[in-house]
């Protein structure tokens, strides 16, 4: 593949899409692989998602990787998703079939769990329940993929209730939905604190949360990677809890679509992880 003519393309598409680090991080296993390849921001508005995807086979791409708002709308223009998309109900990678298709599938589930497993290698699902902000994309990914690794009871809060019990319905036991302003009643006895929301990105509010009722041995988990630690994370070790910044999600679900799109699984390595914080 090093001496092939042929240019490989992926991108990421979003709305905004000028925070996003993954070109930086994709491109940089292009070099390490000595492939003729480019991975590219592709600015999506959420009315053109649909025109944007039918055209990826047309214009050479082998795939792309899907952000907000697009995770969920884009699932109707897939020819196929597999088990873990559906059981979600959101997709963040997109890979193009030789017949021009559309496969899509989730592999920030795979991202979120190594990086718990990693920043808290300690951690258990049977330790307790778990809280979590927001009933998005990022919400349903955390939801299924923290279901399925054996934690039993999930508590769903959103500013817009009607969007958490979505989520609850659609994932089925163990969750269940509250209100907004429950909010901080939720983390009563919780062992894990989930923040699935944009609040406290570059940009945007801090994320409007009490943590005087979580326990002190519980871990805060901020998906949020832009700042690495966020207002949240702060006030967490502030006050005695572990903290898992959402950077390593970003990292780990990266390989899983290389893997798709190219047939090669490359390496988190430090040298990478130190490039990526040092943007941020």
């Amino acid at each position: 593949m090093a001496n092939s003519d042929c240019i490989l393309l992926a991108g990421v598409m979003g709305w905004p899409i000028h925070q996003s680090r993954s070109p930086m991080l994709h491109n940089y296993w292009f070099k390490q692989h000595g492939l003729n390849g480019n991975y590219v921001p592709l600015a999506v508005k959420p009315e053109d998602i649909h025109t944007a995807l039918r055209a990826l086979p047309a214009l050479g791409f082998s795939g792309v990787n899907l952000t907000i708002p697009h995770k969920q709308t884009s699932m109707q223009d897939m020819a196929e998703i597999d088990a873990v998309g559906r059981g979600i109900g959101a997709i963040n990678l997109v890979v193009v079939r030789p017949d021009g298709s559309l496969f899509g599938t989730n592999t920030d589930a795979h991202g979120c769990i190594q990086n718990i497993r990693q920043m808290q290698p300690e951690w258990r699902p049977d330790a307790g329940p778990m809280a979590i902000i927001g009933a998005g994309g990022a919400s349903r990914t955390a939801i299924w993929a923290l279901a399925d690794a054996g934690v039993k009871e999930i508590r769903i809060a959103n500013r817009t209730h009607e969007r958490a019990l979505a989520v609850a319905r659609d994932l089925g036991a163990p969750c269940k939905a509250f209100r907004w302003d429950e909010r901080h009643d939720i983390l009563d006895g919780a062992a894990l604190l989930v923040n699935a929301t944009n609040q406290g990105m570059i940009g945007q509010q801090p994320l409007d949360l009490r943590l005087d009722k979580l326990p002190k041995h519980a871990i805060v988990y901020d998906i949020v990677y832009n700042p690495i630690m966020t207002p949240l994370l702060n006030m967490a070790l502030a006050r005695g809890n572990r903290a898992v910044p959402g950077l390593g999600m970003l990292l780990n679900q990266a390989p899983p679509a290389w893997q798709a799109w190219f047939g090669i699984k490359p390496q988190v390595t430090p040298e990478l992880r130190r490039i990526i914080e040092a943007t941020l």
